[in-house]
């Protein structure tokens, strides 16, 4: 690989890293060794082509392009967690995973829990998480943020929406989602 290749997978490495959290190779790599897949069996979850998949890993590609593909890994996080905690057998995560490959990604609507008065909503992490998702799969944090800074003279609030969900940490976009419901 010359210089100039290098340059451009530290470059879509780094742009993953700010718009997934870190480079896909690595999510990647541990999502395959969580659950027991290998590449051709998460492309085939995720809604990929083996060789997009392998782009994306290596930083050929930096950016997944599809929101719904975006909501697939992030359900296959959370699903290899579960597995690391012990709350899902091996056993029901592969019957999850296939519910996640059909899924047309929006999974917000799907997964809810029961207020006391018995109206169903989504759990605020989950909420918070597409939310993230969705914004990241658009713009990179640098570019959310500069977006927060343009509109906060005008529209403060709609600024902070972009920067606690856009570039902030996930317990901090939870905190403000609970602030802000109702």
């Amino acid at each position: 690989m010359d210089t100039s290749q290098q340059d451009a997978t530290a470059r879509a490495q780094e742009l993953q890293r700010g718009w997934y959290g870190e480079p896909l190779g690595d999510l990647f790599r541990r999502l395959i060794g969580d659950l027991g897949l290998n590449q051709s069996r998460l492309a085939g979850v995720l809604g990929l082509s083996a060789p997009m998949l392998s782009q994306l890993m290596s930083g050929q590609r930096a950016k997944i392009g599809n929101p719904a593909v975006a909501q697939r890994v992030q359900a296959l996080q959370e699903l290899a967690a579960h597995v690391a905690e012990g709350v899902t057998t091996h056993a029901q995560a592969a019957a999850r995973m296939e519910e996640i490959r059909h899924s047309e990604g929006s999974s917000l609507l799907n997964t809810t829990h029961s207020t006391s008065s018995g109206e169903r909503l989504p759990p605020a992490r989950r909420v918070v998480r597409e939310i993230q998702s969705l914004l990241r799969s658009v713009a990179s944090a640098e570019e959310i943020t500069e977006a927060a800074a343009t509109l906060a003279p005008d529209h403060p609030q709609l600024a902070e929406f972009l920067r606690v969900y856009g570039a902030g940490r996930t317990d901090d976009a939870v905190a403000h989602f609970e602030a802000h419901q109702d």
